[in-house]
């Protein structure tokens, strides 16, 4: 028997432990937003029921937290993200393994995050950082407090499409669902348990330091890609379409007998670059995953 829904939240979390935290999250939403909805919905229509027998049979409908932590765990079987990393051993030589990151979908999948980041980065960032500003400095009014909840409220949501983001393109598993928050209590309620939860001011953090680096990640990754393909193509661009490169400075041609070691260095260059997004991409997806998913 629970007495209240955070006993059965609690309950749920210690049954889902071994689970990613993302999925945690999730299930903890989603079963909070349906037990407190269902619950008012119980109290109000019966005056005389008890919310503890309310719950007992808001939960028999529902279910146990084992069962539902079951099924949470069928689900998230059948829906790991598409680009996660698989667990076969590779067998390929050290060769293969570099040159085939060129056909490999999560080291694209990187490049384009860290492309995208350059975006991305500067909305996120400069409404993190401006309407901030502006918000914070609106607390001396009284219409400023509830300006700054909705303010908070917007960095959860940006976390969340960030998080949509870095699963569809690092295969890391984030929050699909937002965090449930209760309409029935008051505004200055629900502002303080936003000013109070952690989450909070991390989603905000990271939305801040996602503008630099973002200009990091899609100017340097950027910078890397082009340069690669000039170098690859410098023998046509030189001989044919006279082109110069500018290895050696403005409208500088190079020597014909360097032409094709910097085309093979090209080629090197080009895997190379990926192999750098794909090892950036996943750490910043568990820097990610440690500052957009609730503890």
């Amino acid at each position: 028997m629970f007495k209240d829904v955070s006993e059965y939240l609690e309950k749920l979390k210690r049954e889902l432990e071994g689970c990613d935290p993302a999925l945690v999250q999730d299930a903890l939403s989603d079963a909070e937003e349906h037990l407190r909805m269902a619950l008012e919905e119980a109290l109000s229509g019966k005056s005389s029921l008890s919310e503890t027998d309310a719950i007992a049979s808001i939960i028999e409908k529902y279910g146990h937290p084992k069962e539902i932590a079951s099924a949470y765990r069928a689900i998230e079987s059948r829906t790991s993200p598409s680009l996660a990393v698989s667990g076969r051993k590779e067998t390929r030589s050290s060769w293969a393994r570099f040159f085939v990151v060129l056909a490999e979908p999560k080291a694209w999948g990187a490049f384009f995050y860290m492309l995208l980041s350059f975006v991305t980065g500067c909305v996120f960032g400069l409404w993190a950082l401006l309407a901030g500003i502006v918000s914070f400095c609106a607390l001396i009014f009284i219409i400023g407090i509830p300006l700054f909840g909705l303010y908070l409220l917007s960095i959860r949501g940006i976390a969340l499409l960030e998080g949509r983001i870095i699963e569809a393109l690092l295969g890391v598993r984030m929050p699909r669902r937002s965090l449930f928050l209760d309409i029935n209590l008051s505004w200055k309620e629900n502002f303080m348990a936003l000013v109070k939860e952690s989450y909070t001011w991390k989603a905000l953090l990271y939305a801040a330091l996602q503008f630099p680096l973002g200009l990091i990640y899609s100017l340097g990754i950027g910078l890397l890609f082009v340069l690669s393909l000039s170098f690859i193509g410098s023998p046509v661009l030189e001989l044919l379409f006279h082109i110069p490169v500018e290895l050696f400075g403005p409208d500088e041609f190079m020597p014909v007998w360097l032409l094709p070691f910097v085309c093979l260095a090209g080629f090197f260059l080009l895997p190379l670059t990926f192999h750098l997004a794909r090892w950036v991409g996943k750490v910043h997806g568990k820097y990610a995953k440690s500052m957009l998913v609730r503890a």
